[in-house]
């Protein structure tokens, strides 16, 4: 500014010569772009906090796709799975766990009524293909072995005999826990491997059992 002045007052002050902008500018110790320095911070939070969203809406849409395909919620009814699962309660099924795992001694699965396949059924298996079963007074023998099972309170055994049978192949014998009040494959026989559709995993409804009903817990209940 002050060789401008001087011009104006008609001295013999010899111009300048001109310099670049950017240079005057770097002259006068001004930064570059003084207007960006406070807007930075602001605008990587805002593309932070897109990011974080649309993470979040991803994640929400798989999960509501492995639910409504994989899971499906059931409502049981009766008490022959009792005390694991009680008249009324709301679980979800894995539809297809069996796809990749195969069916194990223990876990609680869902199939079609041989005798009705309008109607589904959940009971425990107990007995494999090939395998020989056998119940002495109430015990449940597998091959000439007693079959321990913690999730049968004393109270709803069956005291009764039953077999020796053996399971065919690509069966299972299924048994609810509720031994006096159930009925099963001491009725209806081994049931079919292709009547099988899923594998009880979560109890949601009623509040107080909410939790899984994973294989390896429901065996110790």
């Amino acid at each position: 500014m002050e060789s401008l002045h001087a011009k104006q007052l008609g001295t013999s002050t010899p111009p300048e010569s001109p310099q670049p902008v950017s240079s005057l500018r770097a002259t006068a110790g001004t930064p570059a772009s003084p207007a960006q320095g406070p807007s930075q911070p602001a605008h990587s939070i805002r593309r932070e906090i897109r990011v974080w969203t649309r993470d979040l809406l991803i994640a929400i849409g798989l999960a509501l796709v492995i639910i409504v395909f994989l899971y499906q919620p059931v409502k049981v009814e009766g008490t022959s799975m009792a005390p694991l699962l009680s008249d009324q309660e709301r679980i979800f099924i894995n539809k297809f766990v069996y796809r990749f795992e195969p069916i194990e001694r223990g876990d609680v699965v869902v199939f079609w009524y041989p005798l009705d396949r309008t109607k589904s059924f959940i009971k425990r298996v107990v007995g494999l293909p090939g395998e020989s079963v056998e119940i002495r007074q109430g015990v449940v023998y597998v091959n000439g072995k007693v079959v321990p099972e913690p999730y049968v309170p004393a109270q709803y055994e069956d005291l009764s005999d039953f077999g020796p049978v053996r399971v065919p192949k690509d069966s299972f014998f299924v048994m609810g826990d509720h031994r006096i009040s159930s009925n099963d494959s001491r009725v209806f026989g081994p049931v079919s491997s292709r009547y099988i559709y899923g594998r009880a995993v979560f109890a949601y409804w009623p509040v107080d059992h909410f939790g899984s009903l994973d294989s390896a817990e429901a065996k110790t209940k």
